[in-house]
């Protein structure tokens, strides 16, 4: 009898463990459009540049006409992603504007603090 060792397991740490997910939200994607669209030209009516190249020769056209053209762009994306079945697609997509609309808000407060400073 072996009273101080046991036996080493056999069983094995799976690495296919397959977690969830999250479900693409076409209210999430159109909600960030609109965010994205408010804190740009909040941005730049506070003196903020536009740092996307792509974004910065749409504002060519105006404030409000190139960021139309933009999101028009991101819904092409986003339908795109839907008829190929791809949602994973919508759900980086979300992700990365969470973020974008993130950093607006970062650049409004810096130029808020510069301006009280």
């Amino acid at each position: 009898m072996n009273r101080g060792c046991s036996a080493p397991s056999t069983d094995m740490i799976s690495f296919n463990v397959r977690r969830d997910f999250p479900a693409p939200s076409i209210m999430v994607f159109f909600s960030l459009q609109a965010l994205d669209v408010l804190t740009t030209l909040i941005g730049l009516r506070m003196g903020a540049q536009e740092t996307s190249v792509f974004v910065g020769r749409m504002l060519e056209l105006g404030p409000v006409a190139g960021l139309l053209v933009s999101k028009c762009f991101a819904v092409i994306l986003v339908s795109a992603a839907l008829a190929f079945q791809r949602p994973r697609l919508i759900v980086f997509l979300n992700l990365m504007f969470a973020v974008l609309v993130a950093w607006n808000l970062a650049t409004i407060l810096i130029s808020l603090a510069r301006l009280a400073g």
